[in-house]
């Protein structure tokens, strides 16, 4: 029995959201969920090496039919899986009930990917993208990594068709991180606290943090509303937060 996975139907598109990706000959790939190969296939056209990671051992015979030479097959679970050491990329059709657990183990990585696209439920892109909101999640990568949907899928697309809206999620790690690694911990700790001790809002969660008149000159300073709750605030506002807090005295 296949395991919880919405396969794409098309070889077409497969081939078309495979070429919104930047991989080139040079580019280690790993294949999140390869399922039945479809987009295996197309990573294997246009990558250096693919690394096909699927852990429902009924679909490796179909998986392994008519594979080029530079593609590795690992009948294993993903979350099991190790990570290369060396710059790689990834592309997944991620079974939705472990999606967070899967990007958690690539954002969190101590060798994470220079660039990935991944299939996904679009609340589940909206949270980590911090789409149309900021979230407790996106804030803490987004000093790391940005995030942009990049296709989104109909319905029809699947099969077995999906009951939620689909997206594929393009994820770039920046060459220069927002957040210095010193500061890293500090920073997390920041966006932490804030989201998960305010009370009816940022002003007073953080009365400990910020007297009144610092709180106050940031609102205006920063251009965001003095009773703002933690998802009013830009990602940028939340920078200028951490910067003044990290400096305060």
């Amino acid at each position: 029995m296949f395991l919880s996975q919405n396969f794409i139907r098309n070889k077409n598109l497969a081939a078309h959201i495979v070429g919104l990706a930047s991989f080139g000959i040079n580019d280690l790939v790993i294949d999140i969920g390869a399922g039945m190969g479809n987009l295996t296939r197309e990573l294997a056209r246009v990558c250096g090496r693919v690394l096909a990671v699927e852990i429902d051992s009924d679909l490796i015979p179909v998986l392994a039919k008519n594979l080029a030479t530079n593609v590795t097959i690992y009948n294993q679970d993903f979350l099991a899986f190790n990570l290369p050491r060396t710059p790689y990329k990834v592309f997944a059709n991620l079974p939705f009930h472990i999606t967070a657990e899967i990007v958690k183990k690539l954002l969190g990585s101590k060798s994470p990917p220079v660039e990935s696209y991944l299939i996904m439920q679009k609340e589940a892109a909206q949270k980590f993208s911090g789409t149309p909101h900021e979230t407790q999640f996106s804030l803490l990568d987004k000093p790391y990594f940005n995030f942009e949907t990049v296709y989104i899928f109909k319905k029809s697309d699947f099969d077995p068709e999906p009951d939620v809206e689909t997206v594929l999620l393009k994820i770039v790690k920046r060459n220069e991180p927002l957040v210095t690694k010193a500061n890293k911990i500090l920073y997390q700790n920041f966006i932490k606290f804030a989201f998960n001790t305010w009370k009816k809002d940022l002003k007073v969660g953080l009365k400990k943090t910020f007297t009144y008149e610092q709180w106050k000159r940031l609102a205006k300073d920063n251009n965001f509303n003095i009773h703002a709750k933690p998802t009013d605030l830009s990602f940028p506002q939340w920078l200028k937060l951490f910067e003044f807090y990290k400096t305060r005295g």
